[in-house]
C-alpha cells in the first residue's frame, strides 16, 4: 500500500490571523505580559514563521501534486479569496499559502464553518469574561473548549482522509493545541519537519 505523505507544521497564529479577536487578544496579552512581553512574543512568532518558510523551501516537492490544509480555513468555496484577504492583512501564514499556490499547490477548505463559529463565540466569551472566581466555571469552560477542539480535530482529520490522494503530498498548518494523529487513516504518514504538536 502506498503511503500518503503529510508534512505537519504546528503553528502559532499571528495577530493578523485573529480577525475579529485581534484587539481583545492584544489587550489581554498586554495585561498579562506588558509591552515588552508582547514584543518578545511577536518576535518569537516571526522567528517560527521564518523557520517554517525556510523548511518548506528546502523540501523537494512537485507543487502541482501538493494540497494545502490550513487551521481556521472553512470548507466554503471561497478558500482562495479568504487566504488572499488574510495575506493582504499581513498574515505570514497566508502569504506563504499564496506563494505555494502560485507554485501550483491546491488550497483546501480544512475546517467546519459551524465549528469555527462556535469556537469564535467561545473564545470571545472567554476573553471578555473576567477570570472566573469559581473553579467550577473555569473547569466547565476548559471542558467545552477541549470538547470543541476534539470535534474540530476529527473534522480536519476526516477532511484529510477524504481528500489527500495516494499520489499527492499534504502540507498542514495547524495550531499547536490540535492533535490529529489518532483520527488519521493508517496510510497517511505524518512527518514533522520542525517538531511534533503537544
Amino acid at each position: 500500500m502506498h503511503k500518503r505523505l503529510l508534512y505537519y507544521f504546528p503553528i502559532i497564529h499571528t495577530q493578523a490571523d485573529l480577525g475579529g479577536l485581534r484587539e481583545v487578544v492584544v489587550r489581554a496579552t498586554l495585561e498579562r505580559v506588558g509591552r515588552a512581553g508582547l514584543s518578545r512574543k511577536q518576535a518569537l512568532i516571526d522567528k517560527i514563521w521564518t523557520e517554517i518558510e525556510r523548511t518548506i523551501d528546502s523540501l523537494a516537492l512537485s507543487f502541482e501534486r501538493v494540497r494545502l490544509y490550513q487551521d481556521g480555513l472553512p470548507v466554503c468555496g471561497r478558500e482562495a479569496e479568504i487566504v488572499s484577504e488574510l495575506a493582504q492583512a499581513g498574515s505570514r501564514n497566508h502569504q506563504l499559502l499564496l506563494r505555494l499556490m502560485a507554485r501550483g499547490a491546491t488550497i483546501m477548505g480544512t475546517e467546519s464553518g459551524d465549528l469555527l463559529v462556535q469556537e469564535y463565540q467561545l473564545a470571545k466569551q472567554s476573553l471578555a469574561a473576567r477570570p472566573a472566581r469559581a473553579a467550577g466555571v473555569a473547569a466547565q469552560r476548559r471542558a467545552l473548549t477541549e470538547a470543541l477542539l476534539q470535534r474540530r480535530d476529527r473534522f480536519i482529520a476526516q477532511r484529510l482522509n477524504d481528500t489527500l490522494k495516494p499520489s499527492e503530498t499534504g502540507i498542514l498548518f495547524l495550531g499547536m493545541l490540535h492533535s490529529l494523529n489518532r483520527y488519521l487513516q493508517e496510510d497517511i504518514e505524518a512527518v514533522y519537519p520542525l517538531h511534533r504538536p503537544r
